[in-house]
């Protein structure tokens, strides 16, 4: 969701090569993302003086939102919105876990959501920052019924989630490192052919560079932001 949504599809054109259409319009001006004809995301414009911070919003399927968001207020999360249908597209919700994180619930119906994944320009990873992952783990087990697999290390606090077997997303302790301006929060990671060009061509497109590139475990990467603020990693994973 972010102010000026012409503005936002000029960056992510520049930046990705997406192309742009219209979605379900109930809600107000909104747009999906697609990249090769596939769909890879969702921007919407928020109404004119809700000056609300900009942030990607990560989605997890659900097989019955209402029941979701019932397993989450039970479990210490909150739910802020819905559960309510999207056109007939799906059903969805907005809620945070119990350390303030917020996430998406979709319980697709037409629309199965992004595709495309490992394709440079489309959602590769999704990854929650996060004080410690103690705390939230089992929320989204309980809540999600998947599995954790964490690291077992005394330098890192690393949990994978898998969904039979498959790895779906992650959590990573932080601790005091977590900024302060943001707290608990989940970030994307969007493939790219190289992350050093990737977050050069944002700076050129009016966004900034939260963090320079670096080598990791993964790939390649480097934490970037949007003209509006809304930060993401773009990463070039190993093979």
């Amino acid at each position: 969701m972010v102010h000026s949504l012409t503005a936002t599809q000029e960056f992510y054109r520049g930046l990705f090569g997406w192309e742009f259409r219209p979605g379900p319009a109930q809600y107000g001006p909104y747009v999906r993302a697609s990249l090769d004809g596939r769909p890879v995301a969702g921007i919407g414009e928020l109404a004119p003086g809700l000056r609300l911070p900009v942030a990607w919003t990560t989605f997890l399927a659900s097989d019955d939102a209402d029941a979701t968001a019932e397993r989450i207020r039970g479990c210490g999360g909150t739910v802020a919105v819905g559960p309510l249908d999207a056109g007939d597209e799906g059903r969805m919700a907005i809620a945070s876990d119990p350390l303030g994180a917020v996430f998406g619930i979709w319980q697709a119906r037409g629309h199965l959501g992004s595709e495309g994944g490992g394709e440079p320009g489309t959602p590769v990873w999704t990854e929650l920052l996060t004080p410690d992952t103690a705390s939230v783990c089992k929320f989204y087990q309980t809540v999600f019924g998947c599995e954790a697999d964490p690291v077992v290390s005394a330098e890192d606090d690393y949990v994978t989630l898998t969904v039979r077997d498959r790895p779906v997303a992650a959590m990573h302790g932080v601790g005091n490192s977590l900024p302060r301006d943001l707290g608990s929060h989940w970030t994307t990671y969007f493939e790219v052919e190289d992350p050093d060009v990737a977050a050069h061509r944002v700076t050129e497109l009016g966004g900034r560079v939260v963090r320079a590139s670096e080598d990791m475990p993964t790939g390649r990467c480097a934490t970037v932001a949007d003209p509006e603020g809304a930060a993401f990693t773009v990463v070039r994973t190993e093979s």
